[in-house]
């Protein structure tokens, strides 16, 4: 698959990753994107993922993951155990984010984050004029049925981020099928960061 033909979430995840680089997804999912980086960056791929039936699909594409809750820790893996961590999706979807962070970064040398901004000019309308629990592309579910626990925004993020002292080392603001360059906390559906903890020469890509 050409780069230009894939989604822009996975093209900027892809240019941020190493060719045979470990990497060590958090909430794989089915493991569509774990599968992209094994075949166009040749990455040794390790999954984590609650949900059975999406780890069927995940063997079914021949990925390894393991069956697991990510809010347990990660006790089982050494520091810079991998390249890259990857909680794409899934950060909102976890009740404490800190623990799920400071783990990921002790694990990875460097982590993507990326998650639904609840800024975002479509969710704003549908609040103000609308009344309503916003759905949206990023933000597809039902006030009802939604896995989100968090619902935060790319400016959250960034100071969530500068409190922290967690290095944000580059990132990607995404609208449908583009990227955003101007206001992306009011334009951009989903945010996505390469971070690493602050000082940390390996941060950088």
């Amino acid at each position: 698959m050409k780069s230009a033909r894939l989604r822009p979430d996975y093209r900027a995840i892809l240019q941020w990753i190493r060719t045979g680089s470990s990497v060590l997804d958090l909430g794989c999912g089915d493991g569509e994107l774990l599968e992209l980086l094994v075949r166009e960056r040749g990455i040794r791929a390790r999954g984590i993922e609650i949900n059975e039936q999406a780890i069927y699909r995940c063997v079914a594409r021949g990925l390894s993951v393991v069956h697991e809750d990510i809010e347990d820790g990660l006790a089982g893996y050494r520091d810079r155990s991998f390249d890259f961590v990857i909680l794409y999706q899934s950060l909102q979807q976890v009740r404490k984010i800190d623990p799920v962070l400071r783990e990921a970064l002790r694990v990875g040398g460097r982590v993507i984050v990326g998650f639904p901004n609840f800024a975002h000019i479509g969710v704003r309308w549908q609040i103000a004029f609308r009344g309503r629990t916003p759905v949206t592309d990023a933000l597809p579910y039902a006030w009802h049925d939604t896995p989100n626990l968090h619902f935060l925004s790319i400016q959250d993020f960034i100071a969530y981020c500068r409190e922290r002292a967690i290095r944000i080392n580059d990132k990607a603001m995404i609208s449908g099928n583009r990227r955003v360059a101007m206001l992306p906390n009011l334009l951009a559906g989903t945010g996505i960061f390469l971070i690493s903890n602050q000082g940390d020469s390996h941060g950088c890509p």
